[in-house]
């Protein structure tokens, strides 16, 4: 199944298989718009020929429950987001930011650099998939609100293991935040901060952090991929 961005154009291609039967929204990856699709059911029911005076189904029409809808949402964006990025991506990076329009100018300057991104506005949807290890690269705000009685993202992934913790390059963006300063990084236990007015044009200074940090790591991602080579 597939469609255009009526905002922006941006062609949004999703596996058939992983389509649930219900009409559901994604948000572009270009803009953040969103843009809907009619959901198994419908589009068969509208490839089907009439039968039997047109009769109509009982439950055609009828409004999804939100907590249903979001389950499906959550539920797609997993499946979604399982396969690895593309050939000669930078990896696929995460974008849970409360701001939206911060989150996509974010989402385009990360989508210029070679990332398959995707935002999440759900902070414990967003921690699941950083515990299952599906993104190389999240973007976070450090106070984003969490539910009542929930951690919010940058606590859940303090509380990752070492290894897990090492695969995630982690840029928090704030007010609050000197673009590239490393003792603030360093302090709060993320790759890279960048202030919110910085953001959108942080590709050089991103690019050389996420290098050097590569750079660091290299010696432990070369004996990972021995150890896990040899354990197959």
């Amino acid at each position: 199944m597939q469609s255009n961005c009526p905002q922006c154009g941006q062609k949004i291609v999703i596996d058939d298989a992983r389509v649930p039967e219900r009409a559901f929204s994604v948000k572009c990856p270009k803009c953040q718009n969103t843009v809907k699709f009619p959901g198994r059911g419908a589009a068969a029911a509208a490839d089907a020929p009439a039968e039997g005076g047109g009769a109509e189904s009982p439950t055609a029409g009828a409004p999804v429950p939100d907590e249903m809808k979001v389950q499906l949402m959550a539920q797609l964006r997993r499946e979604m987001a399982v396969p690895a990025a593309d050939a000669g991506s930078s990896g696929r990076a995460l974008v849970a930011l409360p701001d939206r329009s911060l989150a996509g100018a974010v989402t385009v300057m990360l989508t210029r650099q070679g990332y398959v991104v995707d935002t999440i506005d759900d902070q414990d949807e967003a921690a699941r998939l950083l515990e299952q290890g599906v993104y190389n690269l999240a973007v976070a705000a450090r106070l984003a609100p969490a539910a009542q009685g929930k951690e919010s993202l940058v606590q859940r992934m303090a509380r990752l293991s070492a290894d897990n913790r090492r695969r995630i390059f982690l840029v928090l963006v704030g007010d609050e935040w000197k673009s590239g300063d490393g003792l603030q990084a360093f302090t709060v236990c993320a790759d890279l901060v960048l202030s919110a007015r910085d953001a959108a044009a942080a590709d050089v200074l991103l690019r050389s952090t996420v290098q050097e940090r590569q750079r660091m790591y290299q010696a432990y991602a070369d004996a990972r991929q021995r150890h896990e080579a040899a354990s197959i």
